[in-house]
């Protein structure tokens, strides 16, 4: 048998177990191992625990769950919910006021907390009653919701690029910082989105009663103080590092402790809340990490069958496509399979097939990360198997049905396609920042 139709094999088993139901990690890791003892007898056993073994010398992976830790903890303890309330009394006298606070309220949550999950749950569990109950159109506002946490994967510290960039080799800093443009312009055409939609038919998105906008200016710098302490966060993690004092992973465990002391500090750090943390934590941490040794193993098979040269020879020989055009059908891949997978699924299968086939092609691999993200994003809200889509049904009320949230995605699914197209037209919009702050 050829390497190309093993290769062939492999992905088709991997993606027949998938549709079975089997956790990620355990039919990627399954079809690698046993492709590796057919094809390389004994020696092949060793391949899980090579990748182990790799993973566990990782000294960057210790960034994961301390993130992660970091995003529960300001979600547990519930200043999240205290940022809400700050928006909703400043942006509340506006049409659409609340939804553009939404936005925000999301774009500070994923600096964060660096996952698309917590914002969902925030924006689901605080946000959509009080924009409900204040007449806001609910397929439009269950659409914010779901578009606002997905930004979560974008604005650094974000966990996907943080796994993209382990699995691509690439900076982890470079890929943050690539990530701060493109999400804040993803935010910008959401709110603009708001604004122009809100201004068009003001029904959609009411301003607060009059009563409810009589707050005093003293109340509303009260409030305004509740942003001080994610701010503050924020710049003692990213501000250190970026100014050399910190490593990626000393950053990290300062925003840890930062979360943790600003939830001592406000009399929110209970046993509950410690608790909910960590048992929230090391599930999604040890997830991560069982995917990522299943990525390793899948990758070496792939690198020892030579299954990307044969990729690469197909596209650009056989087919006789440029590096765009071989480009814009990765992307396309990526949205199909988000329609039945998850971020970090896609990741594990295609990483080790297009990442060596973008750098081949002459694309900076940090750029493509950003793509990479970019589509993730669109991929979560895209039926049938969008993940956000499940958890916004889960969490939503019942008056908001299966059918509103699948049409409440479709306007922001454009605006993020658009976005795409922004960000592959013009690449600056992700690289200028790297690029400046490394001298590149």
């Amino acid at each position: 048998m050829s390497y190309e139709m093993i290769a062939i094999l492999m992905f088709s088993s991997m993606m027949a177990m998938l549709l079975t139901g089997q956790r990620v990690f355990g039919a990627i890791g399954f079809v690698a191992v046993v492709a590796a003892l057919f094809l390389w007898g004994d020696g092949g056993s060793q391949l899980g625990f090579s990748a182990a073994m790799k993973l566990m010398k990782w000294y960057p992976l210790l960034t994961l769950p301390l993130f992660i830790y970091m995003g529960y903890m300001l979600s547990e303890s519930k200043i999240a919910d205290d940022l809400y309330k700050m928006f909703h009394v400043w942006m509340g006298p506006l049409n659409g006021g609340l939804a553009i606070g939404t936005i925000i309220l999301m774009v500070v949550i994923s600096a964060m907390n660096g996952l698309s999950v917590a914002g969902m749950a925030i924006g689901a569990t605080i946000a959509l009653p009080e924009l409900l109950k204040r007449g806001y159109d609910k397929v439009m506002v269950t659409g914010v919701i779901q578009a606002g946490s997905s930004l979560g994967i974008l604005v650094p510290p974000s966990v996907v690029l943080v796994l993209y960039g382990m699995i691509a080799r690439q900076p982890i800093s470079q890929l943050w910082m690539a990530g701060v443009f493109p999400g804040l312009m993803m935010a910008g055409l959401f709110i603009i989105y708001i604004v122009v939609r809100c201004r068009i038919q003001p029904e959609l998105g009411p301003a607060l009663p009059i009563e409810e906008r009589q707050v005093s200016w003293g109340e509303k710098f009260r409030l305004l103080k509740a942003g001080i302490t994610p701010l503050a966060i924020f710049i003692s993690m990213t501000g250190l590092f970026l100014m050399g004092v910190t490593s990626l992973v000393e950053s990290s465990a300062v925003g840890a402790t930062a979360a943790t002391i600003a939830a001592l500090v406000k009399g929110r750090l209970t046993r509950q809340v410690l608790e909910n943390t960590i048992r929230k934590s090391l599930g999604v941490s040890c997830m991560f990490m069982w995917i990522i040794v299943a990525a390793l193993a899948f990758g070496s098979v792939f690198d020892g069958l030579g299954a990307v040269k044969a990729i690469e020879g197909f596209f650009i020989d056989q087919m006789g496509l440029g590096p765009w055009e071989v480009l814009i059908m990765m992307q396309l891949s990526y949205l199909i399979m988000g329609m039945f997978l998850d971020d970090t699924a896609m990741l594990v299968i295609v990483a080790p097939l297009y990442v060596p086939l973008v750098k081949v092609l002459g694309f900076d691999l940090v750029w493509y990360g950003v793509l990479y993200t970019i589509t993730c994003q669109i991929a979560y809200m895209t039926p049938p198997f969008g993940y956000n889509l499940f958890l916004m049904r889960a969490m939503a009320p019942k008056e908001v049905t299966l059918s509103d949230i699948y049409r409440s995605i479709i306007p922001f699914v454009g605006i993020m396609i658009f976005g795409l197209i922004l960000v592959m037209a013009f690449p600056d919009i992700a690289m200028w920042l790297p690029n400046k702050f490394y001298g590149e």
